[in-house]
């Protein structure tokens, strides 16, 4: 299954919250992200579907194989983006905001460049 960019946030997200924390369940996600109950509950439905959570019987979720494959993945783009902009200048804030929009639209060859340039300086 392919994920779209709101699927690759959430499973980005679920990981920075299982990195906090055991338990994850949907209400951390939307208080992470700061939607409603229903498009998280409808999120997860379909991260489910597509075999990248796991959610047991008390609703805690869990990232599969495939799921944390994606979202490490993100995450990484997401961190060496924003580092990558604040040397250059720009605000933390705008930083992580501008990563956010790049790293989910950025092809794999391009991101390892710049990841083998940031290594190199």
């Amino acid at each position: 299954m392919s994920l779209q960019e709101s699927g690759q946030m959430y499973l980005e997200s679920i990981y920075v919250l299982s990195r906090k924390s055991d338990a994850v369940r949907a209400v951390d996600v939307c208080d992470y992200m700061g939607y409603s109950k229903p498009s998280v509950s409808r999120a997860m439905g379909l991260l489910r579907q597509g075999g990248f959570i796991t959610v047991d019987g008390d609703g805690f979720i869990t990232l599969t194989d495939e799921g944390r494959e994606v979202a490490e993945k993100m995450y990484e783009r997401h961190t060496l983006l924003t580092a990558l902009l604040m040397r250059l200048g720009v605000e933390e804030a705008v930083a992580a905001e501008d990563a956010c929009k790049i790293e989910h639209n950025l092809s794999d060859q391009s991101f390892a460049a710049i990841k083998r340039y940031i290594e190199h300086i």
